[in-house]
Formats: structure tokens, sequence, C-alpha cells
């Protein structure tokens, strides 16, 4: 499946991925309603970064979810 078309769809594949894979368990913050579709590059690309780099510490988890706030609508 490719994700490179900003749909609606393919965004809420990408935040239930790092959703997933930040293990957060307020699943209500990343409801994929809450982000615009204009900002879907800059997600994927949060979203790529986060499947390459594996294994996060603590404070790397908490940056990718602050940076995920910070695109929130």
């Amino acid at each position: 499946m490719s994700l490179q078309e900003p749909t609606r769809e393919n965004l809420a594949i990408i935040i239930d991925n790092m959703a997933r894979k930040l293990q957060v368990v307020n699943r209500s913050i990343m409801n994929p309603d809450d982000y615009d579709i204009e900002k879907y590059q800059e997600l994927k690309s949060l979203h790529d970064m986060l499947e390459q780099k594996g294994q996060l510490s603590v404070a790397e988890t908490q940056a990718f979810i602050q940076e995920l706030a910070d695109h929130r609508k």
C-alpha cells in the first residue's frame, strides 16, 4: 500500500501507526480527524522518520508527541 497520496484514509493509517509505535495510551489525542490534511507531508515525514528510527528513548518519544501536538488543528 502506498501512503504517498494525501488522503484522509492514508492520514488515518499514518496517525494510527505512529500512535502504536509511540505506545500512546490515550488514543483520543491521536484522532486523525484532529489533523489537517494540508499537513499530510509533514506528518508523513514524521511517520517515515519514526519507522526508520525503530526504538525511541523517552525523550525522543516525548519530542515526537509534542511535534504531533503542534500539527493538530
